[in-house]
């Protein structure tokens, strides 16, 4: 299984981000993504998340409509597209997967197997 992050980097305050997450050696198909970060001195937290099938998205409230997550099935990729970002926004953002039970998706990251290395975001003027 293999997870790798990119589209991180520095942005304004008020800046959009589109991090998108590459997914191989799993069937794709069949497991749910989740965006989590974690900030310095903080703990990881959950962001958004997508079921396998794509049908259903859950986000963390800091996140709710400014933050949209989405997966590509040919591509095997998931998108978190970020707008109107904010310095706590600024944090190390990571992908994870977790095989899709129920045809939903959570934010519990005890709940995920699988890790990217993760991909630094920083919103500053």
């Amino acid at each position: 299984v293999q997870l790798v992050e990119s589209g991180g980097g520095l942005v304004q305050p008020g800046g959009s981000l589109r991090l998108s997450c590459a997914a191989s050696g799993f069937v794709f198909d069949d497991y749910s993504i989740g965006w989590f970060r974690q900030a310095p001195g903080k703990e990881r937290e959950g962001v958004s998340c997508i079921s396998s099938t794509g049908r259903t998205t859950h986000d963390k409230n800091s996140a709710k409509g400014r933050f949209t997550v989405s997966r590509d099935r040919a591509r095997k990729m998931v998108y978190l597209q970020m707008n109107s970002l904010n310095p706590d926004d600024t944090a190390v953002y990571y992908c994870a997967t977790t095989w899709d039970e129920s045809g939903s998706c959570h934010l519990n990251s005890r709940g995920y197997g699988y890790w990217g290395q993760g991909i630094q975001v920083t919103v500053s003027s």
